[in-house]
């Protein structure tokens, strides 16, 4: 039988968080790709408490896009996921990259946040 791409994201998700966990020093990157919007959260799983969030479909963001779904787009995403870690005092966290390859608009969001001033 084959598998559903989402299906094989899905498992490719379960393995990746088997590996990484978001702690109060260096809490969760974690990244969800849709085909038309990118979102981009900072989570402690410890406290289970989300201390940033971003997305394309944030008015700031929209507003200077013609869509969500390119590298563009995830790049000012990566930009604004690190502005507000480090206004929250957060410089290192681990990447999840959600069962997704680290790829195209993954990647350009995770670069994006690298020089923004994130350590991952």
């Amino acid at each position: 039988m084959k598998v559903s791409r989402r299906e094989s994201i899905r498992i490719r998700h379960r393995r990746v968080r088997g590996k990484v966990d978001g702690t109060a020093d260096r809490p969760r990157l974690a990244v969800f790709r849709s085909n038309q919007h990118i979102y981009a959260q900072v989570i402690d799983d410890q406290k289970q408490h989300t201390l940033a969030a971003a997305s394309t479909l944030e008015p700031e963001v929209k507003s200077q896009l013609t869509t969500g779904a390119s590298c563009e787009a995830s790049a000012q995403v990566g930009k604004l996921i690190a502005q507000r870690s480090l206004e929250q005092g957060i410089q290192k966290v681990v990447f999840d990259r959600g069962g997704n390859l680290y790829h195209g608009r993954v990647k350009a969001l995770a670069e994006a946040a690298r020089e923004a001033g994130l350590d991952f």
